[in-house]
């Protein structure tokens, strides 16, 4: 392989040309490839050295550059042992920190060298960084390399006085530099300054340097501005340092914000697990506790109104005998003696004979009322029973409405509510008899408070009479409230299943509303006047333990709602006229409609 000297020393670019001339007048022929020689020169040498405007010789300083480029990298073994300051380590550690080499071009970079080629009158200026192995151009003005290798740069030696501008004024005659290829050869550099780049800890990066190829000196101002333009390099460096590391904090605060907010949405899904699970034990013990109570109060009630009610009939029975026997005294003795007149004026005998068998009929319709009730109580306590049953669901339905009866008479406060029943055949259902009883009874407690809203926004005076003693006979009027109960057998992806509606004709649910309804502890009753846990717990009932489902539906255009379970909101749109909620629940059943 070739030596770049003896590439380019005039005995071997005379040999060159030789070989070349019959070329040059022949424009036809090609030009014979020149064989590839180790040199170490700059790229930028093409572009000092600029040929003539001839076409051939164009492609002769092509082929020239192309082996130079080759061989950019290969160091000089002849040259003088590469200078290296004494902090090196620490210095080449606080040049990676800046994250600067290999960076692309900035505008900033490239002003400050036009401005230092300019201020020194000369053809090139670079900013270069000096790194373990090679010098690196973060901005270059009169060149296109991009580096060179270490061994030959001039701010190798700059960068060991980092407080001194380093001048050069005839590269030719300085012992460092007479025998290096930037000197010998293209580019030929003559003359060299360099303000080295020195960072506040007072390592030297690099240079901000001019190159000229004739020999010069530099007045004190340039030099001065020489330097002031250094520290300007050195100032870009540090907004870089502080942009670089303001990113990365960001990073690491966005990365960090991340990992809170997934934390906060995990610990919330816990905290709501927690209230969830929660609430589950406070009801399921409060409703354990209340079936254990109503199931022993139940049986403690249903022994005695069992014998008065069946000793109820024996005793009419008796009274009407006795009542008959007087009669029939009276008949048989028209005229009693005053003792007995007084007596009868007394009881008021004949008031007697009309209201005593009323009486019993009364004592005996309060006795089945109370049976009911027990029943209707025991149906409902069906809390502590384990594992699904096969009920009758209306017989449930009907336990309900009989609890809530109180509610559901005409009072001074509210009108009554009526009760549409519209039960269609179906078989037993196999479910939780409790826990559906608790679903059930949650949703028509909250049709019964609509109902009774909406009665009250239509009469407000409702309030001062029912306060007033002068109107204390007055009532609420206005439209009827109403609950209509529909059963329904369906079948729901082939499979068999009911459907329960509980319509009112209350105030309704708002949109807004209709999307939170199911929410934990969501409520729009006043402080004190509801928990906001009764539609999710039924909610939850009626879709995880039964495997159904809960929807809300209402025309928009009457603020009114409908809440179903596993029925598309399109479904109820041509059958929803003048309601207020309706409640619409899906079971699946485990036996076949029949």
């Amino acid at each position: 392989m070739l030596n770049i000297h003896k590439l380019f020393n005039p005995h071997h670019l005379n040999n060159l040309l030789n070989r070349l001339e019959p070329v040059i007048e022949n424009e036809d022929q090609e030009i014979p490839a020149i064989p590839k020689t180790s040199a170490t020169p700059m790229t930028s040498a093409i572009a000092l050295s600029a040929p003539s405007s001839d076409i051939k010789a164009n492609q002769i300083s092509d082929q020239i550059s192309d082996q130079i480029s080759d061989q950019t990298s290969s160091p000089n073994p002849a040259m003088v042992s590469l200078p290296v300051p004494e902090n090196e380590f620490e210095r080449l550690s606080t040049l990676q920190r800046y994250e600067v080499l290999d960076s692309l071009p900035e505008q900033d970079y490239d002003d400050l060298t036009t401005i230092a080629a300019q201020i020194c009158d000369a053809p090139i200026a670079l900013v270069s960084l000096v790194d373990h192995d090679r010098q690196w151009f973060k901005s270059r003005y009169g060149i296109d390399a991009t580096e060179t290798p270490r061994s030959q740069a001039f701010c190798s030696h700059a960068i060991l006085e980092p407080e001194e501008v380093m001048v050069v004024p005839d590269a030719s005659e300085d012992v460092r530099f007479a025998e290096n290829p930037l000197v010998t050869e293209i580019p030929n550099i003559r003359f060299y300054a360099g303000a080295p780049l020195v960072t506040s800890d007072g390592f030297a990066l690099g240079t901000l340097c001019v190159i000229d190829q004739k020999p010069r000196q530099l007045s004190e101002t340039q030099i001065k501005a020489l330097q002031a333009l250094s520290r300007q390099v050195i100032a870009l460096l540090e907004l870089r340092y502080q942009a670089n590391q303001l990113q990365k904090e960001i990073k690491l605060r966005e990365a960090a914000t991340d990992l809170v907010t997934a934390k906060n949405t995990e610990l919330e899904a816990i905290i709501n697990q927690l209230h969830q699970t929660q609430v589950n034990l406070v009801q399921s013990e409060k409703m354990s506790a209340l079936g254990r109570l109503v199931a022993g109060l139940t049986h403690e009630i249903n022994n005695p109104i069992s014998f008065i009610s069946g000793n109820l009939e024996h005793c009419k029975g008796n009274v009407v005998s006795l009542l008959n026997l007087v009669k029939l005294y009276q008949e048989n003795y028209p005229t009693p003696s005053p003792q007995l007149m007084e007596a009868e004026e007394a009881i008021d005998l004949e008031y007697l004979h009309q209201d005593l068998p009323k009486l019993l009929s009364s004592m005996q319709n309060g006795a089945v009322r109370i049976r009911d009730i027990v029943k209707s109580l025991r149906t409902f306590s069906r809390l502590d029973e384990v594992g699904k049953k096969s009920v009758d669901i209306h017989e449930n339905l009907d336990a309900i409405i009989m609890l809530l009866q109180s509610q559901t008479q005409d009072s001074i406060d509210s009108p009554g509510v009526k009760i549409i029943k519209n039960y269609n055949a179906f078989p037993f259902l196999e479910c939780y008899p409790g826990l559906l009883n608790q679903a059930l009874i949650n949703i028509f407690n909250n049709a019964l408070d609509s109902v009774k809203q909406k009665a009250l926004q239509n009469n407000p005076q409702s309030n001062s009479q029912s306060n007033s003693q002068s109107n204390s006979q007055s009532h609420i009027t206005g439209e009827l409230g109403t609950i209509t109960i529909t059963t329904t057998p369906i079948t729901k992806a082939g499979k068999a299943a009911i459907e329960i509606r509980i319509k009112d004709n209350g105030l309704g649910i708002s949109p807004e509303t209709q999307q939170k309804i199911f929410d934990p502890f969501f409520t729009t009753k006043v402080v004190g006047k509801g928990t906001g846990m009764g539609l999710a717990i039924s909610y939850q009932i009626i879709c995880e333990h039964h495997q159904g489902s809960l929807e809300v539906f209402s025309p928009p255009d009457r603020g009114i709602a409908e809440i179903t379970e596993e029925v598309p909101h399109s479904r109820f749109a041509d059958k929803v006229t003048d309601i207020g909620a309706e409640f619409v629940i899906q079971l699946p059943l485990e036996t076949e409609i029949s």
